[in-house]
């Protein structure tokens, strides 16, 4: 998992967080957008890939994110990871749903920079079981934060991930976007008392740090979020807590000490119903119930 370091923590507080550069690496609402046409407007995207939206938690990295159906008058949705929760860790095959909250975040522009405390309503769902996620309902609505800030939520990407894709993860917490590509994925990654389905992992460029946990992994050319960044093996330890391994669909574990990975994100899509509920029951929701 990727939560700050005690040490990196420290050089924050020598450095002052506006010495983070805003380069790029990973862990622990408004209008949808477009797909580019061209190639010059999918130039103009990957330079558009900035902290817009994005959210710095007390110990992780997150984003204000909406789904395709989503309406301006909703109750905006924070999105980050399972194990970033005030509450601690959820444990293996347990599922919140619905529980009071009332956590803040410091919202960014473009630059990085806070610009807003948005606080939440309750904890709308979150699980560390096939995926690790959260996701917080806002007391404000999309229009609000769009009206105030002139900031627009990130939209989550209905279709999975491809292969190949060329994407930045955006960390609020650290103010950092790491670029590199989808090198492929884990049939299942293990770490610790968790396993995760189908995580995303990236080449060797994104070498996410502790604090990037929840950051929001970007497809350079949509804008939308693909997945949302979770973990790494940092000591090339064996299905250990911070040293996840994968295990193909003969059992087969591979380690790989260095390489950093991500849960997808849409199959979130499919369980936002009306005013930003989240319903299990919907048609296509495949998260973890309860």
């Amino acid at each position: 998992m990727r939560k700050p370091l005690l040490g990196a923590l420290l050089a924050v507080l020598l450095l002052g967080a506006g010495a983070a550069p805003a380069m790029a690496t990973s862990h622990d609402a408004g209008a949808p957008t477009k797909t580019a046409g061209t190639a010059a407007t999918a130039q103009a995207k990957v330079q558009a890939v900035d902290f817009a939206g994005t959210v710095a938690l007390s110990n992780c990295s997150g984003s204000v994110v909406r789904t395709p159906a989503s309406q301006p008058s909703d109750p905006a949705l924070v999105l980050s990871n399972g194990h970033c929760l005030e509450s601690g860790m959820p444990a293996a095959g347990q599922v919140i749903v619905d529980r009071a909250s009332t956590r803040t975040f410091s919202l960014l522009n473009s630059s990085g920079t806070g610009v807003a405390t948005l606080r939440a309503s309750k904890i709308a769902y979150a699980t560390m079981t096939d995926t690790d996620v959260s996701l917080y309902q806002l007391t404000s609505t999309y229009a609000q934060i769009q009206s105030a800030y002139g900031i627009s939520a990130l939209e989550l990407n209905a279709a999975r991930p491809v292969q190949g894709t060329a994407i930045k993860v955006v960390s609020g917490y650290w103010k950092r976007i790491y670029s590199c590509n989808i090198d492929g994925f884990a049939y299942l990654l293990k770490e610790g008392s968790w396993t995760w389905k189908d995580s995303v992992r990236y080449t060797s460029a994104c070498n996410t740090i502790g604090g990037t946990s929840g950051s929001p992994v970007i497809d350079n050319t949509t804008g939308k979020v693909v997945a949302v960044n979770n973990t790494g093996n940092e000591s090339g330890a064996r299905c250990t807590v911070n040293n996840p391994c994968e295990v193909d669909e003969n059992g087969t574990v591979t380690v790989r000490q260095g390489i950093n990975y991500a849960q997808e994100t849409y199959g979130i899509v499919p369980c936002v119903g009306t005013g930003s509920k989240i319903d299990l029951t919907r048609t296509g929701c495949t998260l973890p119930k309860p």
